[in-house]
């Protein structure tokens, strides 16, 4: 179910993004328990292909799966490290891919889909037995939305006006919902940016059955 041109995200550059900057070294962190050095990595939904390229260079097998074709060719030509697919969680996984990783990742993505538990699904599929799914998304709970409401922020933080921007807000109760529903177990949560209960973003890892 591939996105029409005219709505597909256009990547302009192989940069890192700013959430990058207060993720990377916790979802290293995890990486490094829940893995050993030369694990096979899928970064699902990799974008520009940079936070694959970045995991690569601290010892990883990296191979990125992403539905903008302008982040598949901005990754494919500056990041020859790492393998970059064309493909989206709504189609049929790629054979060759099914039972072949020992993590999944999927970093800042899930918030943006309108039917987050395909993710979730596919993410099962392409994992090894005894393998890891590890997601990250804006981290929402009753503390952090006080404090927007109080400070008046509430419509910049939840804009309609950002196309292709957040559509689920997901809060550790509900994200963990979402993944006991699909059979997920030993999930464990991590927190970055900001300062606790106000958190920008969770990491969560968790296991199939």
């Amino acid at each position: 179910m591939m996105i029409k041109q005219e709505y597909e995200y256009q990547y302009q550059d192989n940069n890192l993004t700013n959430a990058h900057s207060f993720l990377m070294n916790p979802l290293l962190s995890i990486l490094s328990e829940k893995s050993q050095p030369g694990a096979k990595i899928l970064d699902l939904g990799c974008g520009n292909g940079s936070l694959s390229n970045v995991i690569c260079q601290h010892g990883y097998e990296v191979v990125g799966m992403e539905e903008s074709p302008s982040g598949v060719a901005i990754a494919n030509n500056n990041f020859p490290n790492c393998r970059f697919i064309q493909g989206s969680i709504y189609d049929s996984s790629p054979p060759e891919l099914e039972n072949a990783f020992d993590v999944v990742i999927s970093v800042e993505v899930i918030e943006h889909l309108f039917y987050p538990k395909e993710l979730v699904k596919l993410a099962r599929k392409f994992l090894k037995p005894g393998g890891y799914l590890i997601l990250t998304t804006p981290y929402h709970g009753y503390l952090k939305n006080l404090a927007l409401a109080l400070s008046g922020k509430m419509d910049n933080h939840f804009t309609v006006l950002w196309d292709g921007g957040h559509i689920k807000f997901f809060s550790v109760k509900t994200l963990t919902q979402l993944l006991e529903s699909e059979g997920y177990t030993d999930i464990k949560f991590k927190f970055a940016g900001r300062t606790p209960y106000l958190w920008k973003s969770m990491l969560c890892s968790s296991t199939p059955k």
